[in-house]
């Protein structure tokens, strides 16, 4: 194609003359709002599509991913985090392609199309489900709610995405997401504050860019939200934060390597006992790695999260003890009662075997427990050494206590804590966890 107007016409016939995509939807006129065509003819790769709730992030990425399915062998994935929240992007779809000549596959949840083409539906609950997808080759991957993943999963579904050069296919990821999530760090860094220097487009939503949305009805709905949540949904605020009564993110500063004069290097394991099924927002097991200097400054050296089955926990565990080296003790808060012995002696018996590891108990509330990593960190001593997991911590912690999950804390704080006790602390375990 000679000049931009020819590749317009192109693009925008991809959309307008395809028989895939419907006139009307819900008995209204469907067509692609202004913003909407924005990103469907945009040239850019990676597409972020979102900020609000009620933009029509669902149609547009139906629209994307049927945008070249009259071309052989195209190739594209739609995935959400669960299993679950894909059913309104798959009722959508049946409803836009009943009566024409695509055929659906319910046990494998694929659109094939005379064409040779197809269109996914997949999920990734759990960090490991990304390896569902080794192999596979995708022209356009869309992401729902890319603030419910997590980053290493965006990352290989990215690796997935590729064509035959002489294709005139592009390779394009569209995602849509709104403010907040475990995402929410990550999604904003890359799209938000660098995208335009690294090529890739944010075009924010708002309730007012959809035509076919009843406006008044949605914004009683957003109004029953909590301040946070209705600031974060109504008017896509990127930057607004939960604001905890304890810590402030300023205080941690960052550090590209710890120095080589740490006298104490401990890991602190907060385990957690319930599985991720999807519908459910439960604890993580966490593990945070901290040392101290000669000089009194602490150095939070790494942090590990999981949620899973109990062997996905310990196999964590095992892993991480290995990487970290005999050299470093090993601490675990123990739950009161029989269980919570049984559990440490489980871990010291046959997932520990041959560290130096302790179970420690705890007394009192979570603030109580926190008050002095709390003072040192707003002293200025406290440094992260720099890795993935820090954007999730500050995060974590800039709400603590009145956040959702407090596990990274709970680990930070015990081996805080850890370094500066002589011996095990014998107290009372916790009783209820305080949410």
């Amino acid at each position: 194609m000679e000049n931009k107007n020819e590749i317009l016409s192109y693009l925008m016939a991809t959309i307008v003359d395809n028989k895939y995509i419907p006139d009307t939807f819900k008995g209204k006129e469907l067509f692609p709002t202004e913003k909407q065509l924005e990103v469907l003819i945009s040239p850019e790769k990676e597409k972020l599509y979102g900020g609000a709730a009620g933009g029509g992030k669902s149609v547009l990425l139906i629209m994307a991913a049927l945008q070249y399915v009259e071309y052989p062998f195209y190739n594209a994935l739609i995935v959400r985090r669960t299993y679950n929240q894909l059913s309104q992007l798959i009722d959508m779809s049946h409803v836009w392609l009943q009566g024409t000549n695509a055929e659906w596959n319910e046990q494998k949840k694929i659109w094939r199309f005379p064409s040779g083409a197809t269109l996914t539906f997949g999920h990734m609950q759990h960090e490991k489900d990304k390896y569902n997808y080794q192999g596979k080759e995708y022209h356009f991957v869309g992401f729902d709610e890319l603030t419910q993943f997590q980053e290493s999963q965006y990352l290989y579904l990215l690796s997935r995405i590729r064509k035959d050069k002489v294709s005139i296919i592009p390779n394009r990821v569209l995602c849509t997401a709104n403010p907040g999530g475990e995402g929410h760090e990550w999604v904003k860094q890359r799209f938000i504050i660098e995208g335009k220097e690294k090529g890739r487009l944010f075009i924010p939503s708002r309730l007012e860019d959809n035509p076919h949305i009843d406006k008044e009805d949605y914004e009683k709905q957003l109004a029953e939200l909590p301040p946070l949540e209705r600031e974060q949904l109504r008017n896509g605020n990127w930057d607004i934060q939960p604001q905890g009564t304890m810590f402030d993110r300023t205080w941690f500063k960052v550090v590209e390597v710890a120095p080589n004069d740490l006298i104490q290097v401990f890991r602190f394991w907060d385990l957690a006992a319930t599985e991720d099924n999807g519908k459910n927002d439960p604890d993580w097991t966490a593990g945070a790695k901290i040392g101290k200097s000669k000089n009194g400054d602490y150095y939070i050296l790494d942090l590990q999260k999981v949620r899973g089955t109990p062997q996905t926990v310990q196999d964590l565990v095992k892993q991480t003890a290995i990487l970290d080296g005999k050299e470093v003790p090993i601490y675990m808060e123990q739950e009161g009662g029989s269980g919570g012995k049984n559990t440490i002696d489980f871990y010291r018996r046959y997932v520990l075997d041959g560290y130096a590891f302790y179970g420690i108990r705890a007394t009192g509330s979570k603030e109580a427990r926190a008050v002095p990593f709390s003072s040192t960190a707003e002293a200025g001593n406290v440094y992260l050494v720099r890795g993935t997991w820090i954007n999730d911590f500050l995060n974590e912690i800039h709400s603590f206590p009145q956040g959702t999950h407090d596990d990274q804390v709970d680990a930070v704080v015990g081996g805080f804590n850890q370094l500066n006790e002589n011996q095990p602390v014998k107290i009372r375990a916790r009783g209820s966890r305080r949410r």
